[in-house]
C-alpha cells in the first residue's frame, strides 16, 4: 500500500528544533523511501521548499532544499488538475476540512494511496478508503509491519 506523505513530517525530518519528533519523521521516511511505497504532491514540494528554506532556524540551504526536493521527484508527485481541484472541492464539503488539507486528501486518494501521514488531520479517521495516520503516535511496524532490507535513504 502506498503512504502520501504530508509536508508536515518531511519538514520534522529536517527541524533540529523537535529532537523528539525528527528523528520519527526521518525514519518514517527512510522507511517508505527503501520500500518505494512514499508519495505526495507538488503541493507538498512547494510547502516543503518554502518551510525549510525560510521557516526554520536554522533553515537548508536553497541549493540543497532543491536538491531533495528534486530527490523526492522519485515518488511520482501528484500534479494539481482538474480532477484534483474537483476532488478537493468534494472533501472540502464533505468533511469540512480547509482547502489546503482537501487538496492533501484528494491527492493522496487520486495517487492511490491507502495511507495519509500528517499529523494535521485526525488519527485513525477514514476518507474513502483513505486513513489518515499521524506518525507521532504508532510506530512504524505497527503500521506497515516488519521492515525488509534494502537500501538506505539517499539524497534525501
Amino acid at each position: 500500500m502506498d503512504v502520501f506523505v504530508d509536508t508536515n513530517v518531511l519538514v520534522y525530518a529536517r527541524d533540529a528544533s523537535e529532537p523528539e519528533k525528527q528523528p520519527v519523521a526521518l525514519a518514517w521516511i527512510e522507511r517508505l523511501w527503501r520500500e518505494q511505497r512514499g508519495r505526495l504532491s507538488y503541493q507538498v514540494l512547494h510547502e516543503f521548499y518554502v518551510t525549510v528554506t525560510g521557516k526554520l532556524d536554522p533553515g537548508l540551504p536553497s541549493d540543497d532544499a532543491r536538491q531533495e526536493v528534486r530527490a523526492l521527484l522519485a515518488w511520482r508527485p501528484l500534479s494539481p488538475d482538474q480532477a484534483t481541484l474537483s476532488r478537493a472541492w468534494e472533501v472540502q464539503d464533505r468533511y469540512g476540512f480547509s482547502f489546503w488539507d482537501a487538496s492533501i486528501v484528494a491527492a493522496a486518494q487520486l495517487s492511490g494511496c491507502g495511507l495519509l501521514l500528517t499529523e494535521d488531520l485526525q488519527d485513525g479517521q477514514e476518507l474513502d478508503g483513505l486513513r489518515v495516520v499521524d506518525p507521532f503516535r504508532h510506530a512504524l511496524d505497527q503500521i506497515l509491519g516488519p521492515a525488509p532490507a534494502g537500501p538506505a535513504l539517499e539524497g534525501i
